[in-house]
């Protein structure tokens, strides 16, 4: 994921928790926040209940790595934030589940 495309900041991450609505789904709390701008970012969320920093490091870069494998839309900003369930799958499950959130909120690009 390149550095343009990170939310890293505290006050960007409380700012669009408190002012959006969240997506739950099994494994993930997503948050979105459309906006004019010709970029799109994404930031993630583990929290020390899921495990060990090694276990947390190994789920953001399997994140990171699904989100690299496609083009999204401009124009958003979104927070994942991973749920203690994710431990009881594997990286193919993870990946599934990741984009059907990301086709039900629209964020990707049509394939041609």
């Amino acid at each position: 994921m390149k550095k343009i495309n990170t939310l890293k900041e505290n006050r960007e991450f409380q700012r669009i928790i408190n002012n959006f609505k969240p997506y739950k789904y099994k494994s993930y709390i997503v948050y979105i926040e459309r906006h004019d701008e010709k970029i799109y970012r994404f930031g993630i969320s583990v929290g020390k209940k899921i495990g060990i920093a090694v276990v947390r490091n190994k789920i953001k870069r399997q994140i990171k790595n699904i989100i690299d494998k496609n083009n999204y839309q401009k124009g958003f900003n979104c927070i994942i934030i991973v749920k203690k369930d994710i431990l009881n799958k594997n990286f193919i499950e993870r990946e599934k589940e990741l984009l059907d959130i990301f086709n039900n909120l629209k964020i990707l690009k049509e394939k041609v």
